[in-house]
């Protein structure tokens, strides 16, 4: 069954870093996304209310993320963010979605960007120890939401959203 994907668009020399992280790392047959920070999983797709929602929540200055680890567990590795602007913006998404969401999209948001996964937890394991030795905390901007069409395989872009820079 199809689904609405959600995510949140970062800056361009963040983006760049993170999808060359994936393309080095990330197993090829299964790397066919860039990298991405998901906020919600599993949305249904023919849910005017959804749509017509992300506008107002784009309707703020974009927001600085603060890039604050390395999280590792099974067969993938991911930077960890933190924000309590991206918390609160998310929690009132999930009030306004709340008749739509899955388990995992109704709970507290986790947001990381994954650069890998699909591999070894030995292999995992070794990545995330190279990353941590070699990790100094950063930040990165998150500039506007995309909203995805998940149907097995590559998702289909569908809108975007910006930040607008006067709210």
């Amino acid at each position: 069954m199809p689904a609405l994907i959600i995510t949140l668009c970062i800056d361009a020399e963040s983006q760049q870093f993170f999808n060359a992280l994936r393309a080095k790392h990330f197993p090829a047959h299964a790397n066919y996304l860039d990298a991405h920070v998901t906020l919600f999983h599993r949305l249904p797709v023919q849910q005017p209310v959804i749509e017509q929602g992300l506008p107002g929540f784009a309707q703020r200055s974009p927001m600085v993320i603060d890039v604050t680890g390395i999280s590792h567990a099974g067969n993938w590795v991911a930077y960890a963010l933190q924000s309590e602007a991206l918390q609160q913006l998310h929690l009132n998404m999930q009030q306004l979605f709340s008749p739509w969401l899955t388990r995992q999209d109704a709970k507290i948001l986790k947001p990381h960007i994954t650069v890998q996964n699909k591999v070894t937890a030995w292999k995992a394991q070794k990545l995330h120890q190279q990353l941590v030795e070699q990790f100094i905390p950063f930040q990165l901007q998150a500039t506007g939401l995309q909203t995805w069409l998940y149907q097995k395989g590559p998702w289909k872009a569908l809108h975007h959203y910006p930040f607008t820079t006067g709210a």
